[in-house]
């Protein structure tokens, strides 16, 4: 039984016109986070300005897949556009509290929600107030 990991899945399919569900399997790291960038930065020229991150299947995410995760919601966000990431794995969505990234790029649970979060903005849950 090989050792090496199974290379990255990226799947684009398009919920709607101007919006691009990207569900990705494997790990996102620095081996395969240039292929991730391929893909989300072809979905930008041709016209999506929302983007669904389905990382259900991710088991694992280092600073380099958190990275493009941030570029992408920057250059979304000047469209303007926006980032959902939807279902991250227990130890991806650690790593999402532990570095900030979540409070940033909105998390969602299903797909239905990302869309929901897409039309109305402001209808996501509001922050605790301190």
């Amino acid at each position: 039984m090989p050792i090496a990991q199974d290379p990255l899945s990226v799947e684009v399919t398009l919920p709607r016109e101007d919006v691009a569900l990207v569900t990705v399997e494997g790990n996102l790291d620095v081996d395969t986070a240039t292929e991730f960038q391929h893909h989300l930065a072809n979905q930008l020229h041709h016209g999506r300005r929302h983007f669904l991150l389905d990382l259900s299947a991710v088991p694992f995410m280092d600073s380099s897949g958190m990275n493009i995760i941030l570029r992408v919601y920057q250059e979304a966000r000047e469209l303007p556009g926006s980032v959902h990431i939807i279902s991250p794995t227990p130890a991806v969505r650690r790593i999402l509290d532990l570095t900030g990234v979540s409070i940033t790029v909105p998390v969602s649970e299903s797909v239905d929600e990302a869309l929901e979060r897409v039309d109305h903005p402001q209808a996501a849950p509001a922050e605790p107030e301190a």
